[in-house]
Order: C-alpha cells, then sequence, then structure tokens
C-alpha cells in the first residue's frame, strides 16, 4: 500500500504545490477539513461570493506555522488572494476523498508533510542584497549577512554565513585578478585533503575566510609564516578583534592581516567605480553576479544565490 509521504508527494508533484500561494492554502485547508466528516464537499468551503475559498488568511496561516516551529512569513494574505486558490481548494477536496475511501486519513500525518514543504520553499530561497544608497555598503551587506545568520539558526549544521562570505571574496579576486590566478573550491572541502594552505594562495599570499576565529586558524597562520608566505584573515566585522586578539596571544602580533569582509568589499566597490555614487550599484552589482557563478560552479545548493535588488 502507497504511504501517506508518497501520496502527498505525487499529489505535490501533480499540482505544482512548491511556491507561496498553493503552499498556504493546503496547510490552512488541512487544519480546516481534519475535524469534518467525509466525503467533504467543496461547495462547503467557498465564500458567499464563490469568488474565493473561505477560512484562508495571514494571521491563521502565521498561526498554524508558528505551531511546527517556522517563525517566516509565508503569505500575509495567506493564499486568499492566489491565482488559482478556488480549483486547487477543488482538487484537494477529491485526493482527500479519494484516500479517506481507501483509508482513513491521519490529518497530523499530513499537516507535518505540509509544514515541511514550507521549510524547504524556505530553504530553497535566495538572499536578497538591496543596495540601498541611503546606506553604506558596508550596512546593506549586513543585512545580507543577518539573512545568512537567521537561515543557520533554523537550519541546524549548516554554515550559510561562512559559506556566503568565503565565496563573496572569490568574487572580489576574480574581477580584481587575471583568470587562473588562483583556485575555488566549495566552502565545505576543507584546506587538508587539497593541500591548500587556506582557502585562497594567491602567490605568497593565503587568505584564510572565517566567521569564528580559532586557535586552528592560527596553527595555520603560523605554518604560513614558516612557509614563507603571509597569511591574511578575512572575517565579519564584529570577530575582527577575536581574530587580533588570537594572533597576539600566539605571537603573532604584526605578522597577520586580519580585514572585515564589509570593508575588503566596500572598499573595492568605491575602487571600481572611481568614487562615483552613480556607478557603485552597478560595480555591485557585478560582484554580485561572479558571486552567483561561483555558487552554481563550488555548490549544489541554490539558496546560496544572491537576489541583487537596487533601490
Amino acid at each position: 500500500m502507497i504511504s501517506p509521504e508518497e501520496r502527498l508527494r505525487v499529489f505535490q508533484a501533480e499540482n505544482h504545490i512548491t511556491t507561496k500561494g498553493p503552499l498556504s492554502l493546503v496547510v490552512q485547508f488541512t487544519r480546516m477539513v481534519r475535524d469534518k466528516a467525509f466525503p467533504l464537499n467543496p461547495d462547503d468551503f467557498q465564500t458567499s461570493s464563490k469568488g474565493q475559498v473561505a477560512g484562508l488568511g495571514g494571521a491563521n496561516l502565521k498561526k498554524i506555522l508558528r505551531e511546527h516551529g517556522i517563525t517566516q512569513q509565508l503569505s500575509s494574505e495567506g493564499g486568499r488572494t492566489s491565482r488559482g486558490s478556488m480549483g486547487l481548494m477543488i482538487k484537494y477536496v477529491d485526493f482527500l476523498n479519494a484516500w479517506n475511501a481507501e483509508e482513513a486519513v491521519d490529518f497530523s500525518i499530513v499537516e507535518d508533510f505540509w509544514a515541511e514543504q514550507v521549510r524547504e520553499y524556505f530553504r530553497n530561497q535566495p538572499f536578497v542584497l538591496t543596495a540601498d544608497t541611503s546606506k553604506t555598503i558596508g550596512a546593506n551587506l549586513d543585512d545580507l549577512f543577518e539573512q545568512a545568520k537567521k537561515r543557520q539558526k533554523q537550519n541546524a549544521g549548516t554554515q550559510y554565513l561562512g559559506t556566503v562570505l568565503q565565496h563573496l571574496v572569490a568574487a572580489k579576486l576574480c574581477l580584481i585578478l587575471p583568470e587562473g590566478s588562483f583556485e575555488i573550491h566549495g566552502a565545505s572541502v576543507a584546506d587538508g585533503p587539497t593541500d591548500r594552505n587556506g582557502d585562497f594562495v594567491i602567490g605568497n599570499t593565503v587568505i584564510h575566510c572565517t566567521t569564528m576565529p580559532g586557535a586552528l586558524l592560527i596553527e595555520k597562520c603560523k605554518a604560513n609564516l614558516r612557509a614563507g608566505c603571509h597569511p591574511v584573515i578575512i572575517t565579519i566585522f564584529e570577530r575582527v578583534h577575536t581574530a587580533l586578539n588570537l594572533a597576539e596571544d600566539a605571537g603573532l602580533a604584526g605578522r597577520v592581516e586580519v580585514w572585515d569582509i564589509q570593508q575588503f568589499l566596500s572598499a573595492n566597490v568605491y575602487e571600481h567605480s572611481l568614487f562615483d555614487e552613480s556607478k557603485r550599484n552597478s560595480t555591485l552589482s557585478g560582484i554580485i553576479d561572479r558571486y552567483n557563478k561561483i555558487v552554481l560552479e563550488a555548490e549544489t545548493d541554490p539558496s546560496l544565490r544572491i537576489e541583487f535588488e537596487a533601490r
């Protein structure tokens, strides 16, 4: 006998239930009918004007998703005004009626399934860099990094922030150096297995990208210095002092460069736009385009993409 998850996946695929509107509808409708008697009648779930599915709303959707630990806003309208909601509701009623005719529907399994599809939707959304010219480039980047931090908290075991940082550094380096000047690896590829001294090796300069400077990183910097190389640490702004203090405690004060990613990128944008404010966004957009190309080639997770929005 086909499992509940298999039934639901077939229905999801047949009806393209992967975007905000359809997901909003099935989540709420599942909750709406779990105590109803079968067979369900689609006429019972339409507004008096027959134009919308009754009972859908942003507040209701938010409440249900919060019970599943999902705090992001899927849809402020809750799918109420989405095109195709009425047709999908009727198909969902037919699907549930046919399922119930074979066996009792366990709505707790159904609701858990749709909640997981909502999580998957959020996991697959690109980050957004809004180029708000009323703010500094650093402030715009801070907003981007906050998105990565938030997604990292919501998906235990992932390193979104570190991956975004590393590939943004690679994107900038690609734009200022001749092609083939250095190798680019996936962010999860450790230095050891690839015989690398750091994330990027350019001549006798070794660049280390990290969001959490620690003792192991300092040992790598020591090894770089012993090999006659110049170590550079690029981290997030709030970790710069941590890296500097670790280097000083290890006797490496004045021997390791420590830069924050915000200034590393914003300085490049100003330099390449020749400090012309009107060219700022196009220069920043060029970095993001190169970043997305790197993600496509080096990573398997499409949600690492960055969507650039000029404001």
